[in-house]
């Protein structure tokens, strides 16, 4: 399809959206908003936002580009991009390095032991079964957030965070929060002992009425005429994963299944249904909590988490990608004028980010002539302890790839008598003689001053020398690391995992127009926080924008 005819397709849902819908004209801005909207889009990339601008609905993404305050180059600032670092940021304006969710999971350095970012056994869902290293509590994160901000200066405020994950709930909400998350397993939305020991009546009431069972047979449709697709790749891609719902639209959901169940409560999240499922819990929460409509400040973060499961199983560059995105944008322009009718126009700011961007398919990326591949975790971790073997006569010194790094077994070194530093050296040739590594830095390295080699200063900044593993690795571009053959997956420096939305909106509050200079999500909270009239959170290495008009 030319750029002509796809842009008459945007124009023409455009029209008919608006003529379905009207928006009251905001009321005068208050003196600080009633409440600030966090909306995070799990898994999605600028480019895609900015590439699909001409077929978006009138007051979904559009708000924000037509009506709000964008920034078109804001990116992440650490190095290992991935969904716990990066919403454990928005709202404390902290990096990994002092925040310490330095990935969703890693590995004890000085035992091994696996630690999940928001594990905590001391605590329990409620009304759901609890896994080992479930997601139950904030206490692995080491600063506060612009809501325990909020609530330590104005305890009636509310802050609520909602996600279909753990993390993408528990880390934005800070410690004095409530965070409510999708249960896989019931298709329920669950808080844990962590913030209560019960449930208000609204969720109850909510989970009773299974609300996820009502998708279940239900197709997932292209939103446009094929046509509208033409620059996406196709469906039914060797590489894009055909478990769950199949890799081809139209797909039903819980095909060749006898009734809804764990599979298809999985499965859900991977459709557009699950962030429809997701946005009628959070309407619930601002009906039910009466949030921004109590003369208290309050704080309501929902991050939307069905792009990250459909970029991982088929790419961003997939028919599947693209079409999730449209689907996705009638959904948030819906919440959008449900919270215009709730809270009030003028009376509440909303930003929109996303927790990471994401990586083109390797395979794909090899058809249009890039050095693509994927880094296998395990025969790696083989190849490694083999060279420190032959070296040293030592077995097992490294102990396994932990977030973004390589984790060596310190204490079996020194009681073999070996120099940390030599077996640090050795281990990280033997990474670099691996294929698709780039960059290899060692804790030394993580701890000093060079701002110059290239990719360390973001290394850094995802580096907790009391969590994360002595030697940090860097792959080559379009390089990912993979556990199975097919989908893609994010966590690099580069720019396609680093570049997200920052957008505003917000009447009276934020003004309008694209910003071009270079920001960084950690501007988010100072920002937000001057918007409200509070103090940035204390960690934060962001700065404040400016946005007031």
């Amino acid at each position: 399809m030319t750029h002509t005819r796809r842009r008459l397709f945007g124009l023409a849902l455009a029209s008919l959206a608006l003529s379905a819908c009207t928006t009251a004209p905001p009321a005068a801005a208050p003196q600080a908003p009633k409440l600030l909207v966090l909306v995070v889009i799990d898994g999605l990339p600028m480019r895609q936002v900015t590439g699909y601008r001409d077929q978006l609905a009138p007051d979904g993404f559009a708000r924000f580009l037509d009506r709000g305050r964008w920034f078109a180059d804001a990116h992440y600032g650490h190095g290992h991009t991935v969904t716990a670092a990066g919403h454990a940021v928005m709202l404390s304006g902290a990096y990994p390095q002092r925040s310490g969710i330095i990935s969703n999971e890693w590995r004890d350095p000085a035992t091994g032991a696996p630690v999940y970012n928001t594990g905590d056994a001391d605590y329990q869902y409620i009304d759901s079964p609890t896994a080992p290293l479930s997601g139950t509590s904030p206490r692995n994160l080491k600063v506060e957030t612009l809501g325990d901000v909020l609530r330590t200066r104005s305890p009636q405020s509310k802050v609520i965070g909602i996600s279909g994950k753990d993390r993408g709930a528990i880390l934005p909400a800070g410690h004095k929060g409530t965070a409510y998350m999708y249960m896989t397993e019931t298709g329920r939305f669950a808080s844990s002992t962590y913030y209560m020991q019960r449930h208000p009546q609204w969720v109850t009431d909510f989970n009773a009425a299974k609300p996820a069972d009502a998708f279940f047979k239900k197709t997932w449709t292209p939103l446009l005429p094929e046509a509208a697709y033409a620059h996406s790749v196709p469906d039914g891609q060797s590489w894009q994963i055909a478990s769950g719902n199949g890799n081809r639209l139209p797909a039903v959901i819980g095909d060749k299944m006898d009734g809804p169940g764990p599979r298809y409560y999985s499965n859900l999240l991977a459709t557009p249904f699950g962030d429809e499922l997701t946005l009628a819990f959070a309407r619930a929460a601002v009906t039910n909590e009466k949030l921004g409509q109590r003369g208290v400040q309050d704080i309501l973060s929902v991050s939307l988490s069905s792009h990250d499961y459909i970029n991982h199983a088929f790419g961003p560059e997939s028919r599947l990608s693209h079409d999730h995105l449209l689907q996705l944008d009638r959904h948030l322009q819906a919440f959008f004028q449900f919270l215009d009718s709730q809270v009030g126009a003028g009376n509440y700011v909303m930003a929109l980010t996303a927790d990471h961007g994401f990586t083109d398919t390797p395979e794909w990326a090899a058809t249009q002539g890039r050095d693509a591949g994927r880094f296998a975790s395990s025969p790696s971790l083989a190849v490694v302890n083999a060279a420190l073997s032959a070296k040293f006569g030592v077995d097992k010194l490294a102990r396994d790839f932990s977030a973004a790094g390589l984790l060596l077994n310190d204490t079996l070194a020194a009681e073999r008598g070996l120099k940390l530093a030599d077996v640090q050296a050795a281990a990280r040739d033997a990474l670099l003689k691996l294929p698709g590594v780039a960059a290899v830095f060692t804790r030394e390295q993580l701890l000093g001053s060079d701002t110059t080699t290239p990719y360390l200063a973001a290394m850094r900044k995802s580096f907790d020398p009391a969590r994360a593993a002595q030697l940090q690795i860097v792959l080559k571009p379009n390089w990912i690391f993979s556990y199975r053959p097919g989908g893609s997956t994010h966590g690099s420096p580069y720019t396609y995992d680093t570049h997200v939305p920052l957008l505003f909106w917000g009447p009276g509050y934020v003004g309008q127009g694209e910003v071009k200079a270079h920001v960084e999500v950690a501007d988010l909270a100072p920002t937000l926080a001057a918007i409200a009239g509070l103090p940035a959170p204390a960690q934060s290495q962001g700065r404040d924008l400016k946005l007031r008009p």
